[in-house]
This record gives C-alpha cells, structure tokens and sequence, in this order.
C-alpha cells in the first residue's frame, strides 16, 4: 500500500494541527489558572505538558524507519498528541489538588514538607492509574491492526512521560517560581535532612 500526500494537504496539516495543539495549552492554562488562582500552577502545568508533546515527537522522529508500523506524522499521531496532552493535565491537575488542599489546611506549617506529602500521598494513585492504561495500551498494541499501532505507541510514550512530568516537571516548576517563602522552606527542609543524616 502506498500513499502520497500533497505538499498543499501537508501544509494544512502542520497549521491546523499547530493551532489546535497550541489552542488547546492557552484554554488549559486558562483553566488551570481559574481554578487555582495562582499562575504558577499554570506555568508548571504547560511545561509539563510541553515536555510530553515534544517527547513523543522525539521518540517518532527517532524511531521513524526503525520500528515496522506506520509513524507518520498524521491526523491520528496528532488525536494522540490532544490524548497525551488530557492525559498529563489530568494527573497534573490530582497533584495540585492535593497540594493546593494540603497548603490551605496547615497554612503555618513548612510549605516544602506539605508539596512532598502531598506528592507521596498521590503517588500510588498516579502510577495505578498509568500502570492500568499502560497495560491496557500494551494489549491493543499487541493484538490490534496496524493501522492503530502508531497511534497507539504514541500514547504508551506519553501515559509514561505524562506521569513523571505531573510529578517532576510541574510541581518542582511550581514550587521554582512561588515566591521565596517556599524556597526558604525548601532550604530548611535539606538542611534538617543533611542534620539528620549526619
């Protein structure tokens, strides 16, 4: 089987499917930011969801030629790009929720100590989560056509990245640009974890 497509269709890929993924970040990061009310958790999110986008382009310009199914750059790698993209704010969105539910309920307490509990307490809920889709993937991956298969190997890349990214990509970015209460709290933390060590 072959296919050809015209340097006019191509263009008009590239543009529309930029302007939906770039659509896409500027109303997630205006939800991000009426829900939380802080930009910094929009920033953290949309690093992190960059992150993702750009990692599972790498890995199909890497493994483009390499791996026997079809991994063009099509209307179905970008339905995957919009999916990873849910995928990574969704666990992102659990993570600040937690935090967010965590510095509200001990607002006097060190702030370090409260993101990396919060972290701990949503962690096995996030790997579960992506264990479960994972595997799930893995299976139609497997045993399905292959016309999916691209489209599916997209989205296993990116239940990966979309779950380390929510978990060390965006909160280390949140906590980077709140301001210098946190650091301070962040500082004292490592110093009375050196303490304890030695």
């Amino acid at each position: 089987e072959s296919r050809s497509v015209s340097a006019t269709v191509s263009e008009e890929l590239i543009k529309s499917s930029s302007i939906a993924i770039i659509l896409s970040m500027l109303i997630i990061f205006a939800y991000i930011l009426m829900r939380f009310g802080k930009w910094q958790y929009s920033t953290g999110a949309i690093v992190a969801m960059l992150h993702d986008v750009v990692l599972v382009l790498a890995a199909f310009a890497i493994f483009h030629g390499i791996l026997p199914f079809n991994m063009d750059i099509d209307q179905a790698f970008i339905a995957a790009i919009l999916t990873v993209i849910g995928y990574s704010i969704n666990d992102t969105v659990v993570v600040f929720d937690r935090i967010r539910e965590n510095l509200n309920l001990h607002k006097k307490a060190n702030q370090a100590d409260i993101i990396n509990s919060s972290l701990n307490s949503t962690l096995s809920r996030t790997i579960n989560t992506s264990m479960t889709t994972f595997i799930v993937l893995l299976i139609i991956f497997i045993f399905g056509g292959a016309a999916i298969k691209g489209f599916i190997f997209a989205l296993m890349i990116g239940v990966v990245v979309g779950t380390y990214s929510s978990l060390c990509i965006a909160t280390p970015i949140l906590i980077d640009f709140s301001g210098k209460r946190m650091k301070a709290d962040l500082e004292k933390a490592k110093e009375e974890a050196l303490l304890e060590e030695a």
